[in-house]
Protein backbone atom coordinates (compact mmCIF):
# COMPACT_ATOMS: atom_id res chain seq x y z
CA UNK A 1 0.00 0.00 0.00
CA UNK A 2 1.28 3.21 -1.40
CA UNK A 3 0.06 6.07 1.47
CA UNK A 4 0.87 9.50 -0.28
CA UNK A 5 0.63 11.77 2.71
CA UNK A 6 1.72 14.82 0.76
CA UNK A 7 -1.56 16.53 -1.05
CA UNK A 8 -1.10 16.75 -4.73
CA UNK A 9 -0.16 20.19 -5.96
CA UNK A 10 -2.32 21.94 -8.63
CA UNK A 11 -0.84 23.55 -11.19
CA UNK A 12 -0.53 27.73 -10.87
CA UNK A 13 -2.82 28.74 -13.87
CA UNK A 14 -0.03 31.40 -15.69
CA UNK A 15 -1.01 34.69 -17.29
CA UNK A 16 1.04 35.59 -20.43
CA UNK A 17 1.83 39.44 -18.93
CA UNK A 18 4.70 39.91 -21.86
CA UNK A 19 1.07 40.22 -24.14
CA UNK A 20 -0.37 42.54 -21.84
CA UNK A 21 2.92 44.66 -21.32
CA UNK A 22 2.73 44.76 -25.05
CA UNK A 23 -0.96 46.30 -24.95
CA UNK A 24 0.26 48.10 -22.39
CA UNK A 25 3.07 49.59 -24.58
CA UNK A 26 0.19 50.37 -27.34
CA UNK A 27 -1.84 52.03 -25.59
CA UNK A 28 0.63 54.51 -23.56
CA UNK A 29 1.94 55.47 -27.22
CA UNK A 30 -1.87 56.11 -28.36
CA UNK A 31 -2.65 58.51 -25.21
CA UNK A 32 0.98 60.46 -25.81
CA UNK A 33 0.27 60.85 -29.26
CA UNK A 34 -3.39 62.16 -28.88
CA UNK A 35 -3.18 64.27 -26.32
CA UNK A 36 -2.81 68.06 -26.55
CA UNK A 37 -1.40 70.46 -23.83
CA UNK A 38 -2.13 73.65 -23.46
CA UNK A 39 -0.90 75.93 -21.07
CA UNK A 40 -3.04 77.73 -18.44
CA UNK A 41 -3.15 81.09 -19.62
CA UNK A 42 -3.99 83.38 -17.01
CA UNK A 43 -6.49 86.19 -17.35
CA UNK A 44 -6.48 89.98 -15.40
CA UNK A 45 -7.59 92.81 -15.81
CA UNK A 46 -5.24 95.13 -17.18
CA UNK A 47 -5.49 99.25 -16.98
CA UNK A 48 -3.68 100.37 -19.99
CA UNK A 49 -1.69 103.85 -19.41
CA UNK A 50 -3.11 107.04 -21.16
CA UNK A 51 -1.39 109.92 -22.67
CA UNK A 52 -2.54 113.34 -22.43
CA UNK A 53 -0.58 114.40 -25.83
CA UNK A 54 -0.75 111.60 -27.83
CA UNK A 55 -4.16 111.13 -28.38
CA UNK A 56 -5.32 114.56 -28.27
CA UNK A 57 -6.42 116.07 -31.47
CA UNK A 58 -4.72 118.55 -33.13
CA UNK A 59 -5.16 121.96 -34.16
CA UNK A 60 -5.25 120.82 -38.28
CA UNK A 61 -6.19 122.47 -41.00
CA UNK A 62 -7.18 119.45 -43.02
CA UNK A 63 -10.54 117.85 -42.50
CA UNK A 64 -11.19 114.11 -42.89
CA UNK A 65 -14.19 112.27 -44.20
CA UNK A 66 -15.59 110.03 -42.68
CA UNK A 67 -16.00 106.09 -43.28
CA UNK A 68 -17.95 104.88 -40.81
CA UNK A 69 -18.01 100.87 -39.72
CA UNK A 70 -20.62 99.84 -37.18
CA UNK A 71 -21.36 97.33 -35.30
CA UNK A 72 -24.45 95.98 -37.51
CA UNK A 73 -21.80 95.22 -40.17
CA UNK A 74 -23.20 98.66 -42.01
CA UNK A 75 -21.18 101.33 -43.89
CA UNK A 76 -21.12 104.80 -44.52
CA UNK A 77 -19.12 106.91 -46.95
CA UNK A 78 -19.39 110.63 -45.92
CA UNK A 79 -23.28 110.22 -44.22
CA UNK A 80 -24.55 108.16 -46.90
CA UNK A 81 -24.91 104.29 -46.75
CA UNK A 82 -22.82 102.19 -49.07
CA UNK A 83 -22.09 98.18 -49.32
CA UNK A 84 -19.21 95.87 -49.13
CA UNK A 85 -19.65 95.47 -52.73
CA UNK A 86 -19.98 98.63 -54.41
CA UNK A 87 -17.46 100.76 -51.48
CA UNK A 88 -14.26 100.37 -53.60
CA UNK A 89 -16.25 101.70 -56.49
CA UNK A 90 -18.02 104.45 -54.34
CA UNK A 91 -14.76 105.88 -52.91
CA UNK A 92 -13.21 106.24 -56.89
CA UNK A 93 -16.57 108.55 -57.44
CA UNK A 94 -15.97 110.29 -54.15
CA UNK A 95 -12.07 110.88 -54.73
CA UNK A 96 -13.23 111.81 -58.41
CA UNK A 97 -15.73 114.49 -56.91
CA UNK A 98 -13.30 115.48 -53.99
CA UNK A 99 -9.68 114.55 -55.16
CA UNK A 100 -8.19 116.32 -51.81
CA UNK A 101 -10.33 114.78 -49.48
CA UNK A 102 -8.71 112.28 -47.04
CA UNK A 103 -10.48 109.77 -45.15
CA UNK A 104 -10.56 108.70 -41.96
CA UNK A 105 -11.95 105.41 -40.43
CA UNK A 106 -14.33 105.14 -37.84
CA UNK A 107 -15.59 101.70 -36.60
CA UNK A 108 -17.33 100.30 -33.74
CA UNK A 109 -15.13 98.30 -31.37
CA UNK A 110 -17.73 95.20 -31.97
CA UNK A 111 -17.24 95.54 -35.90
CA UNK A 112 -16.28 92.01 -37.18
CA UNK A 113 -12.50 91.85 -38.19
CA UNK A 114 -13.55 90.24 -41.54
CA UNK A 115 -16.02 93.28 -42.20
CA UNK A 116 -12.50 95.65 -41.66
CA UNK A 117 -10.73 93.52 -43.79
CA UNK A 118 -13.12 93.95 -46.97
CA UNK A 119 -13.16 97.65 -46.36
CA UNK A 120 -9.32 97.49 -46.22
CA UNK A 121 -9.62 95.74 -49.45
CA UNK A 122 -11.83 97.82 -51.12
CA UNK A 123 -9.36 101.00 -50.19
CA UNK A 124 -6.66 99.03 -51.71
CA UNK A 125 -8.59 98.30 -55.06
CA UNK A 126 -9.76 102.74 -54.64
CA UNK A 127 -6.21 103.24 -55.31
CA UNK A 128 -5.90 104.50 -51.69
CA UNK A 129 -3.18 103.86 -49.35
CA UNK A 130 -4.22 101.97 -45.85
CA UNK A 131 -1.71 103.99 -44.18
CA UNK A 132 -3.40 107.13 -45.28
CA UNK A 133 -6.53 106.53 -43.45
CA UNK A 134 -6.04 106.47 -39.89
CA UNK A 135 -8.58 104.47 -38.05
CA UNK A 136 -10.27 105.61 -34.65
CA UNK A 137 -12.10 102.88 -33.05
CA UNK A 138 -14.95 103.19 -30.06
CA UNK A 139 -17.53 102.17 -28.78
CA UNK A 140 -21.12 103.52 -30.16
CA UNK A 141 -23.29 103.72 -27.38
Amino acid sequence: MNFNLRPKRRPVPMIPIVSLIDIMVILLIFFIATTTFRENKTRMQIALPESKTMGATSASTETRVTLALTKDQKIFLDGQPATLETLAEDLKKFIAVQPGAKLELEADTNTALGVLVQVWDALKAAGIPITDVPARIQRKE
